[in-house]
């Protein structure tokens, strides 16, 4: 697919030999090395493009936080600009890519760890700048990159920082991937997480069961009470993810904790679900349950702005001859939570399209990689 007129092409082969690069450097989020490694490879990519770099160090052992500003001979204007955001961690460990995930490309999929959530999206960015420079264009705003070092974790180290980038910025431009074809996305559900603990009593569970106080009993029925609130017409689910309680087959458990993911679709049911979750109470005698959290991603619901913002990549994907439509809400978060929620016109999912995030068979779609790497490349040159 070819740009206009005379202008040099997108090369979809370049493209991806750039996306295999970034996947080759295995970047699991709690190994903060090695996604350091990761930040190293990038940070040398955009400095050689003429970038203001600012690497924040990680905390809690995490990776680095990678800030890249375009300088003022490379766009047109001061002022609020636009934010791109893009993570360089995956949920798979070290080793992924010698066994399940092993990099390769059958037919229009390419296989590898991270690479459709989301190193391709990430390079896919970098790429769009590169091409503006080398065609002797440039942004009519300031462009500003951040590369997330744990966002497969909630982003905890890093979202004060989105939060205080977006402020200063008129658009956010988020490189997660692609959904289902020529697909953004425009809205997201809230993501809350919780953690309840039930203390009880132990006893012997043959000779004195009577004495104890079962807490993984009275962990089940709360598992039952959460669950129940999962409320699908209301777009409200609730999760109870990790469990773990008890010390012996023959010993009446005197702990348990589960670990609960809450998904809402708006600001009203995050401070609903949150009242209720916080102000649980006990189903059995004699035991205690304590329970905390709340959300870590806000609700991202589209208004005006991201409408408007979805209008204009509407309109540039017709020039290459193609429809571009946003997903229903998604029940997956992204930093694309904590612009929107600042009121900052946020536009996610602009990543390659390909399936199987966070499974063995992840995998990006080669067809894919020009027309969205076009529709990167051609926002960040009109934006204004």
């Amino acid at each position: 697919m070819a740009d206009k007129g005379n202008e040099p092409k997108i090369d979809a082969d370049e493209v991806l030999g750039g996306i295999v690069e970034w996947v080759s450097i295995e970047s699991p989020s709690h190994d903060g090395k090695a996604v350091n490694k990761v930040v190293d490879h990038v940070e040398g990519q955009f400095r050689d493009l003429g970038l203001k770099l600012d690497r924040v160090p990680g905390v809690d052992g995490f990776g680095d936080i990678l800030e890249c500003k375009t300088p003022p001979e490379l766009n047109g204007g001061e002022g609020k600009g636009i934010l791109v955001l893009a993570h360089l961690d995956t949920v798979h460990p070290i080793g992924m890519i010698e066994k399940d995930l092993k990099v390769r490309r059958e037919g229009d999929s390419i296989f590898g760890p991270g690479i459709y959530d989301m190193k391709a999206g990430g390079y896919i960015a970098y790429y769009a700048l590169r091409h503006l420079i080398r065609q002797g264009k440039k942004p009519k705003l300031p462009v500003t990159f951040l590369f997330i070092p744990e966002e497969e974790v909630g982003s905890p180290t890093s979202r004060a920082r989105i939060e205080a980038a977006a402020k200063g910025h008129k658009y956010a431009l988020v490189m997660e991937p692609g959904r289902d074809g020529d697909k953004v996305v425009t809205s997201r559900k809230g993501v809350g997480r919780f953690v309840m603990t039930v203390k009880g009593r132990a006893s012997h569970a043959g000779v004195r069961h009577e004495d104890g106080r079962s807490a993984i009993l009275e962990m089940a029925k709360q598992i039952v009470r959460i669950e129940g609130k999962t409320d699908y017409a209301r777009g409200i689910t609730c999760n109870v993810g990790l469990i773990s309680g008890g010390t012996g087959v023959n010993v009446v458990s005197a702990e348990c904790k589960a670990e609960i993911d809450l998904r809402v679709p708006s600001q009203q049911l995050a401070e609903e679900m949150t009242h209720w979750f916080l102000g649980l109470e006990a189903i059995g005698s004699d035991v205690e349950i304590t329970i905390e959290g709340g959300m870590n991603r806000p609700p991202y619901q589209k208004d005006a702005g991201i409408a408007e913002l979805f209008g204009k990549a509407q309109a540039i994907y017709r020039e290459i001859g193609k429809e571009l439509a946003d997903v229903p809400l998604t029940g997956g978060g992204s930093d694309g939570n904590f612009t929107a929620a600042l009121g900052i016109p946020t536009l996610d999912g602009l990543g390659a399209d390909g399936k199987g995030a966070h499974a063995a068979n992840e995998q990006i779609y080669y067809s894919s990689l020009v027309p969205r790497t076009y529709l990167c490349a051609r926002l960040l040159e009109t934006l204004e």
